[in-house]
């Protein structure tokens, strides 16, 4: 089948390359000239474990283009997985959606399947219909689809060829019937819905596990007041079939550029319904307040910020990618920053994308020279590497082992025997 994607961000462009490794031809579409030249040379603009190994190996489906007329004319299937950034009301901001509708509305000579890959608020479907039929001046036969995607950073590849399920929103039975075909070398469950259910079961499952998130650290503040341990207690939890050990990990909080956008997006979407719903905000508050408790626990330990070294351990919002967007760690460092202490920070992935963003930070080459001189390390992205570290080696280098480790990485024993300073999250 031939594909077309427009826009080749963390979502584009894993959809684009695990369509061609199923068979399909693939055109990836997007403005930035740099991104598209980059890609036609085989590299990636992001970092995502496996997904160049699948760019190289399906390079004879693969095409890239900045042009969406010559991108989509052959395409019988145009996903749209643009941009959809957060307004400061949390409502998202569709106005990149609404373009390339009009554009590919201009440039359709025969019947499209056009389908939301976007995280978008319920009711899309029926504003892109409507921009399509404004601008379809030849009455092209054409459908709108939602087939929202479940990827997580870090396994999106995994995620994309073995899902849990795939979800299809279809405003008609010729708009199924391709898409049908389109996820036939996918062997998961299939649930085909109405354009608005689909849309929503997005929401309502990023919420959810934003939700299930918040749980376990409102559980954690309570663990540390009486003595508990919140590892040991997510444990029991998971032990529960209806409850499940999945997003039951306290720590500083959830980031990225799902669940923060989609709670906010869900609660706007509550609101114009006519729903307050007051969970989800509560959800928010919990996961902000991880961040300032982060921070406390370093005041708690060592009094005053002020000139003090604080290495931070960590960058991205999670391990295996590159993603610093909504990250706890860069919430942390800019309350460092404004508390006048002075930070060090590494990070194996993000810290290219972290230099744009923090300024007055020092990057570092390492975990051991974040932690030279440092009278704290705190730890915020739970990669591989750190949980290798050589401990003793790290507490040598430190003037002062205070470690706060926002993840739960180690063992409260063990840290405590090597001699630090040591608090976990909820322990």
């Amino acid at each position: 089948m031939k594909i077309a994607v427009i826009g080749t961000g963390y979502v584009g462009l894993v959809t684009a390359v695990c369509l061609a490794e199923i068979g399909h031809h693939v055109t990836g579409i997007d403005s930035n000239k740099k991104k598209i030249e980059l890609l036609k040379k085989g590299k990636i603009p992001i970092y995502e474990p496996g997904l160049d190994k699948l760019l190289k190996k399906n390079k004879k489906r693969l095409v890239f283009t900045t042009s969406i007329s010559e991108g989509t004319k052959n395409a019988v299937v145009i996903f749209i997985a643009v941009n959809t950034p957060p307004r400061a009301d949390g409502s998202a901001d569709m106005q990149y959606v609404e373009e390339v509708s009009r554009q590919i509305a201009k440039e359709m000579t025969s019947y499209k399947v056009i389908v939301e890959k976007s995280t978008v608020p319920v009711e899309t479907g029926k504003w892109v219909k409507k921009v399509i039929n404004l601008y379809n001046r030849k009455n092209v036969p054409f459908d709108v689809v939602s087939n929202p995607e479940f990827l997580r950073e870090g396994q999106a590849v995994n995620d994309f060829l073995h899902p849990d399920r795939v979800v299809v929103g279809a405003g008609s039975k010729r708009a199924q019937d391709v898409m049908d075909e389109l996820y036939r070398p996918i062997k998961a469950p299939k649930l085909f819905t109405s354009v608005e259910t689909a849309e929503i079961i997005k929401h309502a499952s990023n919420s959810f596990l934003a939700t299930k998130i918040s749980y376990i650290n409102a559980v954690s503040r309570i663990c540390e007041k009486v003595g508990a341990d919140i590892e040991e207690v997510a444990e029991g939890m998971g032990m529960d079939k209806r409850i499940g050990r999945s997003f039951l990990k306290a720590g500083a909080g959830y980031g990225g550029s799902c669940f923060p956008k989609d709670a906010s997006a869900f609660i706007w979407i509550a609101k114009k319904a006519g729903y307050d719903f007051n969970l989800l905000k509560e959800v928010e508050k919990i996961n902000r307040g991880q961040r300032d408790m982060i921070v406390e626990k370093l005041e708690n330990a060592l009094w005053n910020l002020n000139g003090k070294t604080i290495g931070v351990l960590g960058i991205a919002f999670k391990p295996d990618t590159d993603d610093i967007r909504e990250s706890p760690s860069v919430a942390v460092i800019k309350i460092l920053l404004e508390e006048k202490a002075r930070v060090k920070t590494y990070d194996p992935e993000a810290m290219k994308k972290a230099r744009e963003v923090l300024k007055g930070v020092k990057f570092c080459s390492s975990p051991y020279e974040a932690a030279r001189d440092s009278e704290a390390l705190v730890l915020l992205t739970e990669w591989e590497e750190f949980r290798k570290m050589d401990l003793s080696k790290i507490k040598k280098l430190m003037k002062v082992p205070v470690f706060i480790d926002g993840r739960n990485l180690f063992k409260n024993k063990e840290m405590r025997s090597l001699g630090f300073i040591y608090q976990g999250v909820g322990r």
